[in-house]
């Protein structure tokens, strides 16, 4: 396979070391990696260097990093560093501290997939749009299993979704045939990932997009579309004209990592009308002249809209505080890691002696 076919750039290729191989990670579990290179598959491990100039745990190599790599042997290699990202869909960890948990990098499309069942919710994919929107991917809706529906409950939850998508298209598919994926089509581009909870269908349009059964599925419960997580690990797999698509498990916990900017692109119809406002700092609550407030009252503006919209604002805003908190307290540390290196090589007793 000639990485090119995944997306692989001179530009990448002149990053790479002559002694190194630019591979690409397709699979990452915990520290563990699998790559692919223009000539083979390799089982990789990250480097001592590479643990110790991560500033982060998520600089460390997640699915769809582009990396240099020491190859060691025909089956095994060093991830020597992770190549600058162009997008990183991440998120909050579970937990009570304030880690990023990246999902994949180098993402070109996301494809946001909501089940036309008992799985459609707006306001997670609100959410989802969100994270879109701070990972720099474009993002597409997917309405998964149409063919449950019945004409009437399609066109009114199709016209929900692009109530709340802004400019990501929105489509319509189902798994039953190989046809019903084909409003999908000319999006299949690139790298893509694809997210949603689990039960939404994913497993099975990998399976579809891909042409062959490539990953385990299972039937969800009628009486709220829950599904088992039939995908257990996040994976890459090379599409046969080119391009990569990236499956991830479904997600029973998807907590903001995205500043108020993101949320304001996720909302810009409230963004711009907050603009329009009489005072810059309005809190869209009780000021004279607040065009939330009047595009509220007037009905222009949905309710429920608006309150999700202050809710992923306010994680936001959270986030930022303590996430600048955290980034000083880390930057303290690692001067002071520097500090007593140098305070102990001062000490040796080769340099009293030089």
């Amino acid at each position: 396979m000639h990485l090119e076919s995944l997306g692989a750039t001179p530009q990448l290729r002149a990053l790479t070391a002559p002694e190194l191989t630019l591979a690409r990670v397709t699979i990452s579990h915990r520290d563990l990696y699998r790559l692919v290179t223009d000539t083979q598959e390799l089982d990789a491990e990250p480097s001592g260097s590479l643990w110790y100039n991560a500033s982060t745990r998520a600089a460390m190599p997640v699915v769809g990093d582009w990396v240099t790599a020491r190859v060691i042997n025909p089956e095994q290699a060093i991830v020597e560093a992770v190549l600058p990202r162009r997008t990183l869909f991440a998120r909050r960890a579970a937990g009570r501290r304030e880690d990023q948990q990246p999902i994949a990098a180098n993402i070109d499309t996301v494809l946001l997939v909501c089940g036309l069942d008992h799985d459609f919710n707006l306001r997670r994919l609100e959410r989802y749009l969100t994270l879109s929107a701070e990972s720099g991917a474009a993002p597409v809706v997917i309405l998964n299993k149409s063919d449950l529906c019945d004409a009437a409950t399609l066109a009114a939850r199709t016209a929900a979704a692009i109530s709340v998508a802004g400019h990501a298209p929105v489509v319509a598919v189902h798994t039953r045939t190989p046809e019903g994926i084909s409003p999908l089509l000319p999006y299949l581009a690139g790298t893509l990932a694809l997210l949603g909870s689990s039960g939404v269908g994913k497993s099975t349009l990998v399976n579809r997009i891909v042409g062959e059964e490539r990953l385990a599925t299972a039937e969800v419960r009628e009486s709220d579309s829950k599904g088992r997580h039939t995908t257990t690990q996040r994976e890459l797999i090379p599409l046969p004209g080119g391009g990569a698509l990236i499956d991830t498990p479904g997600m029973r916990e998807l907590q903001l990592w995205a500043t108020e900017d993101s949320v304001d692109q996720a909302f810009d119809e409230i963004a711009t009308l907050a603009a329009a406002c009489r005072f810059r700092d309005c809190t869209h609550v009780a000021e004279k002249g607040c065009a939330v407030q009047t595009a509220l009252a007037a009905g222009t503006l949905a309710s429920d809209r608006f309150e999700s919209y202050t809710k992923l604002r306010r994680e936001a805003q959270y986030h930022e505080t303590l996430a600048d908190s955290i980034a000083g307290l880390e930057r303290k540390r690692k001067w002071k890691s520097i500090h007593k290196a140098v305070r102990e090589i001062y000490k040796s007793p080769k340099h009293r002696m030089d």
